[in-house]
């Protein structure tokens, strides 16, 4: 059997994604598109006067303090190209920190900006960006804008996983890892593309046959990442072990 990917990121990012798996590995992959969370945009911004800098961690973030009517004549840092890429289509001045927390903390602590700093950050975080920033000397802090919330994998998805053949399954955070894994039953071999080692951790032992973690916390770093696991399945497939 051919390998198959499932997409479990929330839409419309999922979409686009798979657009770009399409285009990257050449052919007509199975792909299954079933969002394992979505976005709720939630709360209600501080007094704004008072800040000097924003940080994002996500386009989720840009797009619920957008929806709030946040101005967009403060500085602000991204934590990857794709987050920024949503700022300054708003028109914000913004820095993209081209990696994962541990690059944007250490990029805005080497920059020193003008504090204190906001992050506008979902309900559930993998790092504690405005606590680290702060005990090293940049004021920071954080107020919740939108909620990750739980969903259930789709019937296509349940059968996908149950039908024997290798699944690739991209992961972009340890929460989607969780919430992945514990509701599927597999069956098939499950190949893992994970987005940063904190994804890697989150799955349970034993849960995926393999697991590849992408160089940089980019989607062009899980699409090689994805056509790796392609190839590698590919030649399972035809008889020729990868050595």
């Amino acid at each position: 059997m051919a390998p198959a990917i499932l997409i479990t990121r929330p839409d419309p990012s999922g979409a686009a994604f798979a657009d770009q798996v399409r285009a990257r590995i050449g052919c007509a992959p199975e792909i299954v598109l079933s969002p394992i969370m979505r976005i709720e945009h939630c709360g209600d911004l501080p007094d704004m006067s008072g800040y000097k800098t924003l940080i994002f961690t996500s386009r989720h973030g840009v797009e619920a303090y957008l929806a709030q009517d946040g101005t967009c004549d403060i500085p602000a840092y991204a934590v990857g190209n794709a987050t920024a890429a949503a700022a300054r289509q708003a028109g914000m001045e913004v820095i993209s920190c081209d990696g994962d927390a541990g690059d944007l903390i250490a990029r805005i602590l080497a920059d020193s900006p003008t504090a204190p700093c906001l992050h506008l950050r979902g309900e559930h975080i993998a790092s504690n960006i405005a606590q680290a920033l702060t005990l090293a000397g940049t004021e920071t802090h954080d107020t919740v804008i939108y909620r990750q919330i739980e969903g259930q994998l789709t019937a296509q998805a349940l059968s996908l996983l149950q039908n024997g053949q290798p699944v690739i399954v991209p992961l972009f955070s340890p929460r989607s890892a969780q919430l992945f894994f514990e509701q599927t039953a597999v069956a098939g071999p499950i190949l893992v593309a994970a987005i940063s080692d904190n994804v890697r951790k989150a799955v349970p032992r034993g849960a995926a046959q393999r697991i590849e973690t992408a160089e940089k916390p980019t989607a062009e770093a899980m699409l090689e990442v994805i056509v790796t696991l392609w190839n590698s399945a590919k030649r399972l497939e035809g008889g020729n072990p990868a050595k």
